[in-house]
C-alpha cells in the first residue's frame, strides 16, 4: 500500500481544514516545499498536492506551488483541485504533475472528463469520489449532488478509470478514523482492477494494516502527520519494512 502524505495549498501556504471548511483553516508552513522535502527525506516517494483556491474559483491557481515542488523534489505528484478544462490540465502536467485528480468535472461534465481518460490514459487520471453521507460532493466540498459514492465509481471503473480517491468528507481532518466500511463495501463492488486509494479520517499508525487488509491501494495522511499523530519516522519504517519483504 503506497503511503502518500497531503499538503493542501491556500494562498501559497501548507494548510488543513476541518471537513472542508475554509473557515477551518490552519497554516502549518508558510513554505509548502519545505513540506515536501521533509516528506522526500523520510523516504516517502509520492504526494498528495490539493489547490484549494483553485478548487473554489473553478479553474487552477496554484500551479506554480507544483511547478516548484515538481522541480525541487523527486516526488511523483498528483495534483487535484479546480481542474475544469483542457487547458487546466496541460498547466498541471507542463507544471510536474505526474497525475490529475478531477472530481467535480467528473460530475458535471463526465464526457469531458471520460475523454480526459482516454487521451492521457488510466494512469494519468485518478476519480475524485468525495463524499458525505454517501453522496458525492462537489466544488471544494461546497455543492452536494444526488449520486450514490459506490454507484459513482463503479460506473467510472466500467469507463476504464483505475485509480480512485475516495475522502469522506464528514471525517476529514477529524482524526476519528478512516471509512473502513465504506471502502470494503467499495473494493468488494468491483473488479480488482480497481486501485481505491483511502483518504479522510486517518488519526494513527494502527489503521493503516487495516487499510491495507481491506485492498486499499494507498492511503492519503494529512492532518495525523501533521499534528504528530503518525510520525515520519513510522512511515520511513513502514516504507522500509515493505521493500524488504518485497
Amino acid at each position: 500500500m503506497r503511503i502518500i502524505p497531503a499538503i493542501d495549498i491556500i494562498e501559497g501556504k501548507c494548510v488543513r481544514l476541518s471537513k472542508g471548511d475554509y473557515n477551518t483553516k490552519k497554516i502549518y508552513n508558510e513554505d509548502p516545499l519545505e513540506v515536501a522535502k521533509e516528506f522526500e527525506a523520510s523516504g516517502i516517494k509520492y504526494l498528495h498536492l490539493v489547490d484549494l483556491d483553485g478548487a473554489k474559483a473553478k479553474h487552477i491557481v496554484n500551479y506554480k506551488v507544483l511547478e516548484k515542488i515538481a522541480t525541487k523534489t523527486n516526488l511523483q505528484i498528483d495534483f487535484g483541485g479546480g481542474l475544469k478544462s483542457n487547458e487546466d490540465l496541460k498547466i498541471a502536467f507542463e507544471s510536474g504533475a505526474q497525475q490529475i485528480t478531477g472530481g467535480s468535472i467528473a460530475v458535471k461534465e463526465p464526457e469531458l472528463f471520460i475523454k480526459w481518460i482516454h487521451q492521457y490514459g488510466s494512469e494519468k487520471i485518478i476519480l475524485g469520489a468525495d463524499f458525505n453521507n454517501g453522496m458525492i460532493a462537489t466544488n471544494g466540498w461546497l455543492e452536494n449532488s444526488d449520486l450514490e459514492v459506490v454507484n459513482f465509481i463503479s460506473t467510472y471503473v466500467s469507463k476504464g478509470i483505475q485509480y480512485v480517491i475516495c475522502t469522506d468528507i464528514s471525517k476529514d481532518g477529524m482524526l476519528q478514523g478512516p471509512s473502513f466500511k465504506k471502502y470494503d463495501e467499495i473494493i468488494k463492488s468491483n473488479s480488482s482492477d480497481l486501485k481505491l486509494i483511502a483518504s479522510g479520517g486517518i488519526s494513527c499508525f494502527e489503521e493503516l494494516p487495516k487499510l491495507l487488509d481491506l485492498g486499499c491501494e494507498g492511503v492519503i495522511i494529512g492532518k495525523a502527520i501533521y499534528e504528530q499523530r503518525i510520525s515520519l519516522k513510522q512511515i520511513e519504517n513502514l516504507i522500509l519494512k515493505n521493500k524488504n519483504v518485497n
